[in-house]
């Protein structure tokens, strides 16, 4: 059998749903950058417009029996991605409920992927959102990376027209980032 030849897809999830919300200035960010990057064909997936419910799946997600549409929707999603960038806030010390909820939908779909994190928040960058999802994750048997972009008092990299200001810094770590989701991702596509 002939190895896939395709590049890995790479998705990067808006983990906020939340009005006002500026998670999305910095998905769009990532994303050009890993355009740029160039490893991976890269989708952007808001769960504000993925729409899951609160979880409701009757059965457990490791039976893979989805009765729901929008469970099957975001099964397909997520199945045909090879590598993660969770886009984070983080709320009083932890992650936002719609992306703890959005990761437990699932659990196959999850399992041998590599997985990165852009964090935001005010002094605390979103870390310790990061460090609370790397548990999550783990249990999902997905691979965290040690890499991650973190943006402290995130609103003030924010331009007049909403869009991220440039920083070396910022843009350093996302190539760090990239380079270790690719490596990781080969090794694990077995390439």
């Amino acid at each position: 059998m002939e190895p896939d030849q395709t590049r890995p897809v790479l998705a990067v999830i808006i983990g906020s749903v939340r009005p006002g919300r500026i998670g999305p200035a910095f998905a769009t960010w990532f994303t050009e950058v890993a355009t740029r990057h160039n490893a991976f064909d890269v989708t952007t997936v808001d769960l504000a417009e993925i729409g899951l419910p609160f979880h409701d799946e009757p059965n457990h997600p490791k039976t893979g029996i989805y009765l729901h549409e929008h469970t099957r929707r975001w099964s397909r999603i997520v199945d045909a991605t090879d590598a993660f960038v969770l886009v984070t806030p983080e709320y009083n010390y932890g992650y936002s409920p719609v992306l703890k909820n959005a990761l437990d939908y699932l659990h196959r779909e999850w399992v041998d992927k590599p997985v990165a994190f852009l964090g935001y928040g005010g002094v605390g960058a979103g870390t310790r959102a990061i460090q609370q999802l790397k548990q999550v994750v783990t249990t999902l048997r997905m691979v965290p990376i040690f890499e991650a972009v973190t943006v402290p008092f995130a609103p003030r990299e924010l331009g007049h027209d909403g869009q991220v200001v440039p920083n070396p810094d910022r843009d350093t770590a996302a190539h760090a980032v990239l380079d270790e989701l690719a490596r990781l991702t080969a090794k694990l596509r077995g390439g």
